[in-house]
């Protein structure tokens, strides 16, 4: 049986070579909404320069409003909450507030060190908002918000125990060792031990009362497909009500778009998580 080709199965710019055309169309999407949505800008959570971040106000509800928190991708080298902010507009005009964070970049931190810059993120955010929220996050982020909703936040000074219940990850990446041999790990520096340490797969899994979707795109790579199912498995065995979507004709960054469908199954899921 021939070994998987790992940079292939990994590498979603070579697999999807319009994703330039796809980046573009979500920078310009978001560029609208920064300018039209109602919202606090470029707020800081950290002392890092990229330690910032942006929460669009809910069309109704007012401060007290549901919250979704959106953790941009980009395999933790590339991206910026900024050409991501087009994920808010539904979720806005149904009632959700967003926050969108940035954080630092591979090489010049390691992947442990974005966690860390995550969980301080959320802090500020509760700070702000007083609100639990449902971590959402594509790729990088996927990865991120699996970590969000799998930390002790009972370790953590001035938030509550129970401050992520529940996260959808999108084509998320959940055990980081077969990036080792891939051309990502030139900026991710990972070695055996470092990928063991940021997998969230590898963890102490979720409390039994938390809520975890982990949706990957019918068109993606056997790798991402198969990360989705086993760490909704994994969990599910242990108590977390996890599951597995598989959203049809979707790649690796069309499955974003979901998001912006006004009659998506996922928008409807993420909003209930939120107002539940």
């Amino acid at each position: 049986m021939a070994a998987l080709d790992l940079e292939a199965e990994y590498n979603n710019q070579k697999r999807v070579p319009e994703y330039v055309d796809i980046r573009a169309r979500w920078a310009k999407a978001s560029e609208a909404l920064r300018k039209d949505a109602k919202s606090d800008l470029d707020l800081a959570y950290g002392k890092g320069t990229r330690n910032k971040y942006d929460l669009f106000r809910a069309a109704s509800g007012g401060t007290n409003a549901p919250l979704v928190v959106y953790i941009h991708g980009g395999y933790w080298q590339r991206g910026d909450r900024k050409d991501n902010s087009f994920v808010a507009k539904e979720l806005i005009t149904r009632g959700v507030a967003v926050a969108l964070p940035s954080y630092s970049l591979c090489p010049a931190v390691g992947v442990s060190d974005i966690v860390d810059e995550l969980r301080q993120f959320m802090k500020a955010v509760w700070d702000r908002t007083k609100q639990r929220p449902v971590v959402v996050g594509h790729s990088a982020g996927g990865h991120l918000a699996a970590a969000m909703l799998a930390t002790d936040w009972s370790k953590v000074p001035g938030v509550p125990a129970d401050l992520v219940k529940s996260a959808y990850a999108l084509s998320g990446v959940f055990e980081l060792a077969p990036l080792l041999p891939t051309s990502l790990n030139e900026a991710l520096k990972l070695d055996p031990a470092k990928a063991h340490e940021a997998s969230p797969l590898l963890w102490s899994p979720p409390p039994k009362d938390r809520t975890f979707v982990a949706a990957a795109g019918g068109d993606e790579s056997q790798e991402f497909i198969r990360q989705s199912l086993e760490l909704a498995a994994v969990w599910s065995k242990a108590g977390v009500k996890a599951e597995c979507v598989v959203v049809p004709g979707a790649n690796h960054f069309t499955i974003v778009e979901e998001l912006t469908r006004p009659d998506s199954a996922m928008l409807a899921r993420i909003v209930a998580m939120a107002k539940q």
